[in-house]
């Protein structure tokens, strides 16, 4: 396979002729695709786990958060690794890897629920995530080469269409197998209750935070094997030299690439900010149960799924630039509702918030590694180092929440609602990158 044809570029309008998926990869594709709604499930049903362990450790809302901190803190640190062994060895070699490490991570909460304390548990997300780091520097430019250039962007939006599926599942498992199953005890009450007590009660409650995670790893290894033994397509393995001096100095001096990677940290932020605080929002403004807020979650990420479809199709008429700029103003929009208008409405801009977010992570990254060639193995490497942003922005919101109330002289606002303003930056950030795309970066030129 050639060089051009493994080569990650945005669609051109008027290419609708090329095949979006070729029939001789349908089954790696379908594998691969599978690998969308794995790390999909782990997202989700870890961003419920925020609240569950304030709730079951007695932590404040900052504490709590350390979960994303450690969560997409995994992705940080293994990116770049990742990348390195994907570049040596094969795209498939990295996945079985980064299956491997998630599988062992969700497995190391059965000593982290025995243990009783919160430190083994970040250990188990870390580890976790590490793997979902190989999985997506792999699976997401092995998709953009899987086929023509000119579908590439359009190919991985139908792959990550597939994510927010994995997502509702995971959803569906926090607030019925999880959130629904703790023991309701307030934290007052937990505080009342004698040693004995509190140790069977909270045994009882990590116990049932282990259980989704064990029965994860046993599908994992299915997906292992199936992989391990299917013939998967080769793209750019002829060259397996590193080369990552002058392969890290072309993309720094790729203004696309940069500023992709930037705008991928706030978006990656904004996404986990709004539906991991989306039950604190509910919870603290409206009163609603863990359970019942938890229900919201899963509508904003029906509407969701629901838009990515939609948004994947109309990329055969309309930029990925002007579409992606385009959504974050809508997404500004609602968030400056969630923040300033009280009640149903402002929860109902939170979750109408999802629609907006649905094409962007896909799409920044098929803007950013349009035409790297084999450069786009370390480039996946930055995007995805990028979900940093998952991991350092909720902690920041968190302590804005902890706050309780925001006074500005005779003004005062719910905490709760004045920290949506750092999701808020983040769209600004996203449609300008929008609007870089679609003036600048998708000129022949650029």
């Amino acid at each position: 396979m050639s060089d051009a044809a493994a080569t990650p570029v945005a669609p051109q309008r008027g290419a609708g002729a090329a095949r979006v998926i070729a029939g001789d990869v349908l089954v790696p594709f379908v594998l691969i695709t599978l690998l969308f709604p794995l790390w999909g499930f782990a997202n989700d049903v870890t961003n419920p786990m925020v609240k569950a362990f304030s709730h079951i450790l007695m932590m404040s809302n900052f504490e709590g958060s350390l979960v994303q901190f450690a969560f997409y803190g995994g992705y940080f640190a293994m990116a770049f690794p990742a990348a390195l062994f994907i570049k040596r060895y094969s795209y498939k070699a990295g996945i079985l890897v980064g299956l491997g490490l998630y599988a062992g991570g969700a497995l190391l909460f059965i000593p982290g629920s025995l243990a009783m304390v919160f430190w083994p548990f970040l250990v188990a997300y870390f580890v976790l995530t590490c793997g979902l780091s190989f999985l997506e520097t792999a699976a997401n430019p092995y998709v953009l080469a899987m086929g023509s250039p000119e579908t590439a962007t359009r190919r991985l939006n139908f792959a990550q269409s597939f994510n927010p599926m994995g997502s509702l599942l995971g959803m569906f498992v926090a607030q019925q197998l999880i959130l629904a199953r703790l023991n309701p005890a307030s934290a007052a009450e937990r505080a009342g209750m004698g040693a004995e007590q509190l140790r069977t009660v909270t045994a009882g409650d990590l116990a049932v935070v282990r259980v989704p995670y064990v029965g994860i790893a046993f599908v994992i290894a299915v997906v292992f094997a199936a992989i391990a033994i299917t013939r998967m397509p080769k793209y750019g393995e002829d060259s397996r030299s590193l080369d990552v001096g002058p392969t890290l100095r072309r993309l720094l001096g790729n203004k696309r690439y940069v500023e992709g990677v930037v705008a991928q940290f706030f978006y990656v932020g904004a996404q986990i900010m709004c539906w991991t605080f989306i039950i604190h929002y509910a919870t603290m403004e409206l009163g609603l149960s863990e359970v019942a807020a938890q229900g919201y979650n899963i509508a904003a990420m029906v509407i969701f799924v629901t838009s990515r479809f939609i948004c994947t199709f109309l990329l055969k008429y309309v930029s990925p630039g002007r579409l992606l700029m385009t959504l974050a103003v809508a997404g500004g929009l609602l968030t400056l509702g969630t923040i300033l208008v009280q009640g149903m409405v402002g929860l109902y801009c939170l979750v109408g918030i999802s629609a907006c977010m649905s094409l962007m992570f896909p799409t920044i990254y098929g803007i950013a590694l349009r035409g790297l060639g084999e450069d786009a193995k370390l480039g996946a490497a930055g995007l995805i180092m990028a979900i940093l942003g998952g991991s350092v922005m909720p902690p920041l919101q968190g302590a804005i929440i902890d706050l309780g109330t925001v006074s500005l002289g005779a003004f005062s606002m719910a905490a709760v609602r004045v920290s949506f303003v750092l999701p808020l930056i983040s769209f600004v950030v996203i449609a300008h990158y929008g609007r870089r795309a679609a003036g600048v970066h998708e000129t022949p030129e650029a």
